[in-house]
């Protein structure tokens, strides 16, 4: 029987580059080999697309770049030729893909636009849609979604660009209603790079024009002390959620560039909750992938505050897949390793592009 043609996809502009490569590394020594044969495309940070043909350790170590037969290469949106267009030597040659898997993050990889790329090109792919995959990136359509369907959030208000010229009143409007202190960030952004606290107004004034240095739009939210909880969702038709976990080193920084560790290092499942609570979260979880209109997988993301608030915090449509990250641990305890979450991503993907239009 031949093997499936799996696309596996990273890299990317974004500030999450290398742990799109420790993600995608993870991913290539996992999948099934007897299963599946495996084409690579890497996505440097200046944005240039290579075939790569090396190994998963080039890739985990950030050489996969000066591999000599990288080659040139893009997704075609032909859906004729339902593949990469790998150019060398000025010849070009169609290879053809069954299934894509992205482990892109961030902007211009998690918030729709290679899903978009996908689409065109009839490529069935691991995971949400463009327009789920844009609405969960952008933390204000997330929150107007949510909003909709009666799942709580932090109270929030939204700065776009035809605010600047009137910061300091919108501030004052937002320290009103808000109140201090108030978490600022910017609208898009994988990471929690541009996001500040704010204490007073001029700490406000100036959380607000650094976030628009990385986005144009912002997002201030009421801060609320609380416990980081954190749920994994898996699953097309029937998603379901996994146990709940703890994020129990709430007060580390994270840094997108570092990849052997996470904010999440301190990790305890299942959390230490009711389990009426517990179960209510789950719940919950599985009601905010189904209104986003997410697909395959998501890390879905809680505050549960002092006074017993449970608040959704956020949804990523494409977690990290490293061996310490979020989502494979909460699936691992769940009864799926990693071997067989990734052949059941890539099966699902196949069999949910068969009843899409």
């Amino acid at each position: 029987m031949a093997k499936i043609k799996a696309a596996v996809i990273f890299g990317g502009t974004a500030l999450e580059h290398e742990l799109s490569l420790a993600s995608a590394a993870e991913v290539i020594r996992n999948i099934p080999a007897d299963k599946y044969e495996v084409t690579c495309i890497g996505i440097t940070k200046k944005g240039r697309w290579l075939f790569f043909p090396g190994d998963a350790d080039e890739i985990a170590d950030g050489s996969w770049e000066q591999n000599p037969d990288c080659a040139s290469a893009i997704i075609s949106p032909d859906p004729l030729h339902r593949g990469i267009i790998v150019i060398e030597d000025g010849e070009a040659t169609i290879r053809r893909i069954d299934v894509a898997f992205s482990l892109l993050q961030g902007k211009r990889g998690a918030d729709g636009t290679i899903q978009g790329l996908l689409d065109m090109s009839g490529i069935p792919y691991v995971g949400s849609g463009h327009l789920a995959a844009a609405s969960c990136m952008d933390k204000s359509h997330t929150h107007m979604v949510l909003d909709d369907y009666g799942i709580a959030t932090a109270d929030w208000k939204l700065l776009t660009q035809r605010d600047i010229n009137s910061i300091d009143e919108r501030c004052e409007e937002i320290a009103a209603e808000l109140g201090f202190p108030v978490v600022v960030k910017p609208a898009n952004s994988g990471c929690s790079a541009g996001t500040s606290v704010a204490h007073n107004a001029g700490e406000l004034i100036a959380a607000v024009k650094f976030a628009f240095s990385n986005d144009n739009k912002v997002l201030a939210e009421k801060y609320c002390r609380s416990r980081k909880l954190e749920v994994a969702v898996f699953g097309y038709d029937s998603p379901f959620a996994s146990n709940v976990g703890e994020v129990l080193s709430v007060g580390k920084k994270y840094d997108p560039t570092e990849v052997k560790k996470s904010s999440d290092d301190d990790f305890r499942i299942p959390a230490e909750l009711p389990d009426e609570l517990s179960s209510s979260i789950r719940e919950t979880a599985v009601k905010a992938f189904k209104a986003l209109g997410c697909k395959g997988l998501a890390r879905v993301d809680f505050l549960l505050t002092e006074n017993g608030d449970l608040l959704l915090n956020k949804i990523g449509t494409s977690p990290g897949l490293r061996q310490n990250s979020v989502f494979p641990k909460l699936m691992k305890q769940f009864g799926m390793d990693m071997p067989y979450l990734i052949d059941m991503l890539l099966e699902q993907a196949l069999e949910n592009s068969e009843r899409s239009y």
